[in-house]
């Protein structure tokens, strides 16, 4: 099996030498597949092509308050998801690599989020996004500060704040550092602080929910964090997907859905306009 760390515009060519190759079982390729979606189509494709498994480190999905509100998704107990939001007040550590691309938060880190809302509530009908430069970042970029709408066909309305920014928290302000979701349904109320944002980075992230009836919330606590605990389960679904013969949980071809959706907020954002996943995907 073969695990890549290399920068989205080395991923294409890494993987494409992979299959030449043809060595490998199985590939662990880091988010975002690519670029851009016509980049991660190609990964996907190769690898169909060679015989070689595909998955996706979209390591948030194996964040334990993630996990533990799909059960909750899955099992009824909050019902019909009305209304998500997350929001995100967080400075990342943009890498070197990335100031040659001319973009930043909707490929780094929203595509975390819309691909958890894709774990959670499968594909959206269409996307709107708005998005400003961060002050801070100093090379040239058009996502900084990242703003979006996923509406569903049922009525359900995922809204998300991705800030890069948060205020003058490096230049001498206080700090309100963290990353929060809800899920508002028809019988309960889930909600989660992701930990990642904590100091230390290790801090576990939480949920508490609550349903008809309950007179407090539920405080479910464990030790494991989002960094590293969750890398564990990307590995361990390859693995399994590889010893088993079905496809892994986070497959190549199933990403490019969330590829999909990252593109459709660029083009969202640059027409002022709704997209649909249609409109990227053409099925």
């Amino acid at each position: 099996m073969l695990d890549l760390a290399v920068p989205p515009h080395k991923q294409l060519e890494t993987i494409k030498a992979a299959c030449a190759r043809g060595t490998a079982k199985g590939i662990l390729a880091q988010k975002p597949l690519g670029t851009n979606y016509a980049e991660a189509v190609a990964a996907v494709e190769a690898c169909e092509a060679a015989g070689i498994v595909l998955a996706v480190n979209q390591n948030m999905r194996y964040d334990q308050s993630v996990r533990a509100a799909k059960t909750l998704l899955e099992n009824g107990t909050i019902g019909e998801p009305v209304l998500a939001t997350l929001d995100m007040r967080g400075i990342p550590h943009w890498k070197p690599w990335i100031k040659e691309q001319g973009w930043v938060t909707l490929r780094i880190m929203s595509i975390h989020h819309i691909d958890t809302f894709r774990y959670w509530f499968g594909n959206p009908e269409r996307i709107f996004c708005s998005t400003r430069t961060d002050p801070r970042t100093d090379f040239p970029h058009t996502d900084g500060i990242a703003s979006y709408i996923l509406e569903y066909k049922n009525g359900l309305r995922v809204i998300a704040i991705d800030d890069t920014w948060t205020g003058p928290a490096r230049e001498g302000a206080p700090a309100d550092i963290g990353i929060q979701w809800r899920i508002e349904g028809l019988d309960g109320l889930a909600i989660g602080d992701i930990g990642w944002c904590h100091d230390p980075y290790t801090t576990p992230s939480s949920i508490r929910y609550a349903t008809k009836g309950d007179k407090e919330f539920h405080t479910p606590r464990w030790e494991e964090s989002w960094f590293p605990d969750a890398f564990i389960g990307t590995m361990a679904q390859l693995l399994i997907a590889l010893e088993t013969g079905d496809p892994p949980a986070i497959d190549g071809r199933d990403n490019l859905d969330t590829m999909a959706l990252v593109e459709a907020a660029y083009l969202s954002a640059e027409e002022h306009r709704a997209v649909s996943l249609k409109e990227i995907t053409k099925g």
